[in-house]
């Protein structure tokens, strides 16, 4: 390997590193409020519609909710996907000042989602 690529490679590797922790330092505080976002979705439908919403309660049904937790957080995780590579590019100031938006966007999103699972959970059918 030349000289050239060798310090070409270890700039893009030190970049990739500094956007790496800036994104960690920025995203991974935010997972609490994304979090609590959809907990305050899912307990407002129980709490709506209780007493119904206590008689569906079950021991699979508390899985379901938790490996939806689970896809819940692993969708937030593929934010780093996209923050690394903007940062990388030549758009990383802008996007620092405008990634917010993207948490917003995405909270709303899995809020909407969180709402149609927390609709199918507990409300009760109607008489037809």
């Amino acid at each position: 390997m030349s000289e050239i690529a060798r310090d070409v490679s270890a700039s893009l590797g030190a970049r990739v590193r500094e956007a790496v922790s800036e994104a960690l330092g920025y995203w991974e505080p935010r997972r609490i409020a994304y979090n609590a976002v959809l907990v305050l979705v899912v307990v407002t439908y129980f709490a709506t519609n209780w007493p119904y919403s206590r008689s569906v309660v079950s021991f699979n049904g508390v899985l379901v909710v938790f490996v939806l937790a689970v896809l819940a957080n692993i969708c937030y995780c593929t934010v780093y996907v996209g923050d690394v590579f903007v940062q990388v590019s030549g758009f990383r100031e802008s996007w620092l000042k405008w990634r917010w938006v993207l948490l917003v966007i995405g909270t709303v999103f899995a809020a909407t989602i969180a709402r149609w699972f927390a609709i199918g959970f507990f409300t009760p059918p109607h008489a037809g």
